[in-house]
């Protein structure tokens, strides 16, 4: 009897300084409150990501990406719920005739939970001359036990730990030793080169948070159109479903894992790229409503738009990082440089960018063809006095014409002092999800949805706005650039109800003329200044205005609509008329 007590005497005491001797670290609260239960379905997972090395092309090198949701979102990563990562999009940069990116990144999982339950899988496609990208931290927080059971220890303590009994989960009622986000960002480094590969570590990509600076162009830095930015209001979310009102800035992480990454980078000599600075840098040059939009759903899942963007802040990064581990890579990088329209600029001539459908741009060759007014640029524009550049193109929408990449191009050639006319409405009415999938959702609400398109046998997810959101876009994106832009409403058909010509004032008119009031853009009415002089001549003069369909103009339509263009500048007393002959 008095042995027995005295081994639960032993044992109580034991147990006692065990516990003394565990130190009681504070997990970091998991600001970002989203739930993503990816981990939940671990065998999903397994076969929805590739098998390691499964993209290498035969003894070509692999960049392997190693993250969370912000690389590769939900499950299958393909954007079905309007989210992207940014890993998605980073094979753009890199020739794969040379290397391939494999997106082994997972939504979720923090430094810890990828360590212990993926990487062991991505170490067996790694070979001598690969590369990884570590980019973690998102969801490293929360409790160490419960849960998620993902939280690492703050900083980058290479002795730190703590014993856990996990509580939940798939590996519930094992014993885990946690160490420091720091620690295991060494192991992947470690392991990595163990393998003959080579690590690059990456700070976080930005989230989202309130600001308190009232300037519309987020985080307080100002630009050369300040004045014109606030013209356009910040709205909150109904795009994307974001919270509603207040204004946006980009967070940096700098003070914890972009500062641990970094230290951990230069302690063991490894390439380290500032995401978390160059795609935030960006962030701040966009007005709140801009930025807003950059995300979905929440403020920490990137849209389409916010993943391109760190897509492209990662391979930028990359390419001007001077480490000598990644001059082979660099050399293999493509599509670094931002797509233009190839305008020539004239010294002292500010440019106007014309934009559009096949009303604005048609084949404009054959006297007897289809014509747009665009092509006729020369018969309204000074040429001693501005530039013009007609980058409209035949049976685009807004949508299509942001989706193929046409808007970016614009938008990258802008100056301050340049001019953009906005026209678009012809294809906006087509279907939002079959056929040419170039309709968007009528009227000027900042609303969306997902699409499910199917386009040359490819099949992909796209969030579809309304035609008045992809309007607010253009303005905004032309003020963001010092540009000034002009709202143009469509040209009117050939059709003549009750003899006269049809007008849409209670739909696309009526937009445009809501998106002009909501934004303080100037309106140039052609749809009624053209339609006035066609009643004026009669629907049998009318017809040699139009070629083959009651849209496409002939040549004389298109010099008509021109002279329509010039009409309403100075009618809007635009500052464009200044440059008008």
């Amino acid at each position: 009897m008095k042995k027995t007590l005295l081994f639960a005497v032993l044992a109580c005491a034991a147990n006692l300084v065990i516990k003394a001797q565990q130190p009681d670290f504070k997990p970091m609260e998991d600001v970002n409150k989203v739930v993503d239960l990816t981990l939940d379905s671990l065998e999903k997972v397994k076969t929805a990501r590739p098998v390691a090395g499964s993209s290498r092309k035969g003894n070509n090198p692999v960049l392997f990406l190693v993250g969370n949701s912000t690389m590769r979102t939900g499950t299958k990563g393909n954007g079905d719920n309007g989210q992207w990562g940014w890993g998605f999009f980073e094979h753009k940069y890199f020739d794969e005739n040379r290397i391939t990116v494999e997106n082994q990144a997972l939504g979720g999982t923090s430094s810890r939970t990828f360590y212990n339950q993926l990487w062991p899988d991505v170490k067996k496609g790694i070979r001598p001359g690969d590369y990884v990208i570590i980019e973690l931290g998102h969801n490293d927080n929360g409790p160490f036990d419960s849960g998620r059971c993902r939280a690492t220890i703050r900083g980058i303590s290479a002795t730190d730990s703590l014993v856990v009994t996990l509580k939940e989960g798939p590996n519930k009622g094992k014993t885990e030793t946690v160490w420091s986000y720091g620690e295991y960002m060494r192991r992947f480094v470690r392991e990595t080169r163990a393998l003959g590969a080579h690590p690059i570590l990456m700070s976080l990509t930005p989230r989202k948070s309130p600001s308190p600076d009232p300037s519309p162009v987020g985080a307080g830095r100002t630009t050369a159109n300040e004045s014109n930015l606030s013209s356009l209001p910040n709205r909150g979310g109904t795009v994307g479903g974001s919270e509603a009102g207040g204004l946006w800035s980009p967070v940096r992480v700098a003070s914890t894992f972009g500062g641990w990454a970094r230290q951990v980078a230069e302690e063991l000599n490894v390439p380290f790229i500032d995401l978390n600075e160059i795609s935030a840098s960006k962030y701040d040059q966009m007005s709140s409503w801009k930025l807003n939009y950059h995300f979905y759903l929440d403020n920490i899942h990137t849209s389409k738009f916010g993943a391109e963007l760190n897509a492209r802040s990662a391979a930028e990064g990359i390419l001007a990082c001077q480490h000598p581990d990644l001059k082979s890579l660099q050399v293999m990088m493509m599509n670094t440089a931002l797509p233009t329209t190839g305008v020539k600029r004239e010294k002292g001539k500010p440019v106007v960018f014309i934009t559009g459908d096949s009303t604005v741009k048609n084949t404009d060759r054959d006297s007897t063809g289809m014509w747009g007014w665009g092509s006729q640029a020369d018969r309204i524009f000074d040429p001693q006095k501005i530039t013009w550049i007609n980058c409209a193109q035949a049976g685009r929408s807004c949508r299509t014409y942001l989706r193929e990449g046409r808007w970016e191009k614009v938008y990258n050639d802008l100056q301050p002092g340049d001019f953009v006319l906005i026209q678009f409405g012809h294809n906006d009415i087509g279907e939002l999800h079959k056929g040419k999938h170039r309709g968007d959702i009528p009227g000027t609400a900042d609303t969306s949805c997902v699409s499910r398109v199917v386009l040359n046998d490819e099949a992909y997810n796209e969030v579809v706005y309304s035609f008045g959101w992809y309007l607010k876009k253009m303005i905004d994106d032309c003020r963001q650039k010092g540009a000034t832009p002009i709202l143009v409403s469509l040209t009117p058909r050939n059709e003549w109800p009750d003899g006269k010509i049809e007008r849409r004032n209670d739909s696309y008119g009526c937009w445009y003329r809501e998106v002009a009031a909501e934004t303080g853009c100037t309106f140039v009415d052609l749809h009624n200044i053209t339609a006035d002089a066609l009643d004026d001549v009669g629907q049998e003069a009318a017809k040699r205005y139009y070629n083959h369909d009651h849209t496409h103009t002939s040549l004389a339509g298109a010099r008509l609509n021109a002279m329509g263009i010039a009409i309403g500048l100075r009618r809007a007393g635009s500052e464009l008329a200044r440059y008008l002959r």
